[in-house]
């Protein structure tokens, strides 16, 4: 499918982060605020902008670390992690500000994560004949490829679509929702059945196809041929519903309004002038300042 036909769904807050850790902490901005992930997250942006040459394009962040939908399912969900200080809170924003001063659609809510921002976006776009690319190493993103879909380990330079979904979890993107109810997730606190690891997820999955064939066809269970059958279907049945609960967690909403019409994620022209602020306050170099312009 031709470029016009393909959008790029951007794990910002993924970018962020890696950046936060990863570069040095010696930039800081004229009122003297360090910027190091600011300076990570505008290097990486602009080497996917030089590369992919996207026409359409949306960059999600999470602003819903405590106030998500499945905080209120479920008050556990990533209390396990520490909230972003304010100094990298304050970086985000910045982030947030470069994204839109070059034309890209930024994509935010206090209620929905960025995996649901961009499943949906993803999902609207379908309709009018997109295929996604999904720039993340975030396995939770498995459940939204489709046959043309891919997605995009930015760092490794690793692509892979359905197949590879496969080849990395032992199930296919329709069942990632289902084998993380099953196994959990240590990375948001998602506790899954326990006594069920990914190996044994993926075996159920193989043979039932769904978590509701499984807990329908309970019974069957424990005469598979899988270490501790039987111990396996004793804890299916005593934490049913926890597994039930736990697909609602790991389930990325597909529904909020974001990309109703053919054109919501065109690239749109950027902004010179804040682009040349921003350049200012945050006291970008030369050569990143060039990379900026020659982009708008």
């Amino acid at each position: 499918m031709s470029g016009a036909d393909t959008v790029h769904l951007v794990d910002g807050s993924l970018y962020v982060f890696r950046a936060w850790h990863s570069m040095p902490d010696e930039f800081h901005d004229h009122d003297g605020h360090p910027v190091n992930a600011v300076h990570g997250f505008t290097r990486f942006l602009c080497e996917l902008l030089e590369r992919s040459r996207a026409e359409h394009i949306a960059v999600a962040f999470d602003a819903s670390l405590t106030t998500s939908f499945r905080n209120a399912i479920y008050p556990a969900y990533k209390a396990n992690r520490d909230l972003p200080p304010p100094q990298l809170e304050r970086q985000f924003a910045l982030c947030r500000e470069i994204s839109a001063a070059l034309g890209l659609t930024v994509l935010n809510d206090h209620r929905y994560e960025a995996d649901d921002l961009i499943g949906s976006a993803l999902w609207g776009l379908r309709s009018h004949g997109f295929r996604g690319v999904i720039v993340s190493a975030d396995k939770d993103f498995g459940q939204l490829i489709g046959e043309h879909d891919e997605q995009w380990d930015f760092a490794k330079n690793l692509r892979w679509g359905p197949s590879g979904v496969f080849e990395r979890m032992g199930v296919h993107p329709h069942q990632v929702a289902d084998y993380l109810a099953l196994c959990g997730d240590a990375v948001d606190n998602i506790p899954g059945v326990p006594g069920i690891g990914a190996k044994t997820a993926a075996a159920l999955l193989a043979h039932f196809g769904s978590l509701d064939a499984i807990l329908e066809r309970i019974d069957e269970v424990a005469f598979l041929r899988i270490r501790g059958a039987a111990s396996c279907a004793a804890k299916l049945r005593e934490h049913a519903d926890q597994a039930l609960l736990c697909r609602r967690l790991t389930r990325i909403a597909l529904d909020i309004a974001v990309a109703e019409t053919a054109d919501a994620l065109s690239r749109r022209q950027g902004h010179a002038s804040t682009v040349d602020d921003l350049c200012e306050r945050i006291r970008f170099g030369p050569m990143t300042r060039s990379r900026l312009r020659a982009l708008l």
